[in-house]
């Protein structure tokens, strides 16, 4: 693949989103937009941006007719899609403000959002997702129910406070009016919201963050002028829209570059779709890069000893090329050795190319934010070849703070802060931010967006960072910290981080919160489970072999194994077993799945309780 030029300059006029979707149309009209699957005829059909703007135009004289008023609130709870993509752009044109949700979200999270943002008109997927939401709350701003699938004889009773009017999606399309809406009486501005994006609520009630056009542009042409795309870019989308990093990194950052976007099926069919669609750009959080080191791990286990032998030589090479080429400091047995330059086309060819196939054979860029990447697994692809880049952010900050590059990759560290993003070390080691990027606020909370900044201006992220040489360094969260009885800190993501490196666990959570010792509760990987059961004679699928001591104890030596480059007080000294993964429909994870963990406290209360009931910590371990 080609690239012929460093970045790309978007011209000063454009100040808003929907002059950015404008002036893509203008540029590339019979240019690849969107790739997408469709189950009829089982292909990967691809529209341009002419056709996109075509259904745009139909979506904005549909919800023009409704003459909502300026800054109007438009929920968009639909799976990344492209009719998702022409909902957001026809509001944004209009001078409205999309609230864009997470499909799989639960109801009464979904219902509060809807009715703390006082929502005017919602579009969904099915009648059963707005049954479910419409009993956890009541929405009296909410006048439309739009829904993409259904039956097109969708009740469309007269709308009520209590309940709105619900219409199927074709039927309302279709009786748009074909005369464009007059201009809206004000011109969309650059002040203006451009989205409230609501954060995850790992510790609380979702906050409804407002940022402007300004905001999310300003960062967009910050993230171009560090990570290349171009038109012959294709990015492959599963994270969800509803994501500030998928929004600014996975929808409006390819739109500018006029590259191409193809939405994932599902994750399930990740795999599936990375070799169909091989994509050229990737933009993912940490747990994607996870599982297929775990798939990786396992297919090691079951490999002969000269594969494993190859596998493991292709990584020390490998890794040894990637340190020369980022000139990193490297310890005495990193030295260059004029072999490498003999070894690596075999190994390349023998092992990494076939390991990075499963990403479809084309990334030059794979960007992982949202989460801390384990190192064990951010070292194991970039050693293979992947140009694995870390950057970090958040929703308040639209999203992207810092990044590497793929020519200053160094992944102990986010990278430096983008241009025009001003950083500082504040008190508690907190990281501050100032920049153009930083949101107005949070939605009708001024107490809030007070306690979020500094008396002169400066966001505080709640991470604890360092700044080496100009690459910023995230070393834990303020608030996200244990403190056991006997005065121990802990950062629990850092311990969890590590647990997840052994692939027998899918899922955990450390506790010890004015506790004597650490705990663990884990969900566990039911193929390895069911492996490691036999090993100790036990029956995987009895409800209670988990609870078998010879189990517990297997258990917790695989936990303090994986944790063992902790101090020994933050090694887990008891574990428990969850007999169900957390979901976002159980509300036990954020739709970005980040543990809720007021929820898993609360959920795992008894079950917390009985581990540290027994007097002494093993006791509790093998109880």
């Amino acid at each position: 693949m080609s690239h012929s030029h460093a970045g790309i300059a978007l011209p000063t006029a454009i100040s808003t989103l929907n002059e950015l979707f404008a002036w893509r149309v203008r540029q590339t009209p019979q240019g690849a937009a969107y790739r997408q699957f469709d189950p009829g005829s089982k292909q990967w059909l691809t529209h341009t941006w002419q056709q996109i703007a075509a259904r745009v135009g139909n979506w904005q004289r549909a919800i023009g007719a409704l003459q909502l008023a300026h800054g109007a609130r438009v929920a968009i709870l639909l799976p990344n899609c492209v009719e998702a993509i022409c909902v957001d752009q026809a509001v944004l044109a209009l001078g409205l403000v999309p609230v864009p949700m997470h499909a799989l979200d639960n109801p009464a999270s979904i219902g509060y959002i809807l009715n703390d943002c006082e929502t005017a008109l919602l579009v969904l997927t099915t009648h059963d997702q707005w049954r479910a939401i419409a009993t956890c709350e009541a929405m009296p701003a909410l006048k439309l129910v739009v829904v993409m699938d259904g039956p097109s004889a969708a009740p469309a009773a007269s709308a009520t406070p209590a309940a709105p009017q619900l219409i199927a999606m074709s039927d309302w399309l279709a009786a748009a009016p074909q005369v464009p809406p007059a201009s809206p009486a004000r011109q969309v501005r650059r002040e203006d919201l451009g989205a409230i994006v609501y954060t995850s609520g790992t510790t609380g009630k979702p906050k409804g963050v407002m940022l402007s056009h300004h905001n999310v542009m300003a960062n967009i042409r910050a993230v171009l002028e560090r990570v290349d795309a171009a038109a012959d870019d294709v990015f492959l989308s599963f994270l969800p829209l509803s994501h500030t990093f998928e929004r600014t990194a996975g929808y409006y950052l390819p739109m500018a570059a006029g590259s191409c976007v193809a939405y994932s099926r599902s994750v399930a069919l990740l795999a599936e779709d990375f070799k169909s669609v091989r994509p050229t750009v990737l933009v993912s959080v940490p747990r994607i890069y996870e599982r297929f080191y775990a798939r990786l791990q396992e297919q090691l286990a079951a490999a002969a000893p000269l594969s494993r032998s190859l596998f493991a030589l292709t990584l020390y090479i490998g890794w040894r090329r990637f340190c020369r080429r980022q000139r990193l400091a490297t310890d005495g047995r990193m030295l260059d050795t004029a072999l490498d330059g003999v070894l690596w086309p075999v190994l390349e060819r023998l092992v990494a190319r076939k390991v990075l196939a499963q990403f479809g054979g084309r990334l030059r860029a794979a960007v992982s934010g949202g989460a801390p990447l384990p190192q064990a697994v951010g070292q194991c692809f970039l050693a293979l070849g992947l140009p694995l880049l870390q950057g970090y952010g958040m929703t308040e900050t639209s999203p992207v703070v810092a990044a590497n590059a793929v020519d200053d990759n160094w992944p102990a560290t986010v990278g430096r802060p983008l241009s025009g993003v001003q950083v500082r070390i504040g008190e508690r080691d907190e990281l501050q931010v100032h920049s153009d990027s930083v949101m107005l606020g949070y939605w009708k909370r001024p107490q809030d967006t007070l306690a979020a900044m500094t008396a002169d201006g400066w966001l505080r992220t709640g991470d604890q960072a360092v700044i080496e040489q100009g690459h910023i360094r995230i070393s834990g969260r303020i608030k996200e910290i244990i403190v056991t009885s006997t005065g121990e800190k802990i950062a629990p993501v850092d311990l969890e981080l590590a647990i997840l490196s052994d692939p027998l666990f899918e899922q955990a959570m450390v506790i010890g919160e004015n506790r004597p010792f650490i705990s663990s509760i884990v969900v566990l990987n039911r193929k390895l489970w069911h492996e490691l059961a036999s090993k100790a004679g036990l029956d995987a699928d009895a409800a209670d072999s988990v609870d078998a001591p010879a189990a517990r104890t297997q258990l917790l030596a695989r936990l303090q194994a994986a944790t063992c480059s902790f101090p020994h007080y933050a090694m887990p000294r008891a574990v428990w077993v969850a007999r169900e993964a957390w979901t976002v429909e159980n509300s036990l994870i954020t739709p970005t799945l980040k543990l809720k963990r007021l929820n898993l406290l609360a959920r795992f209360d008894a079950e917390i309780a009985a581990m540290y009931a027994a007097r002494r910590p093993q006791a509790a371990a093998t109880a």
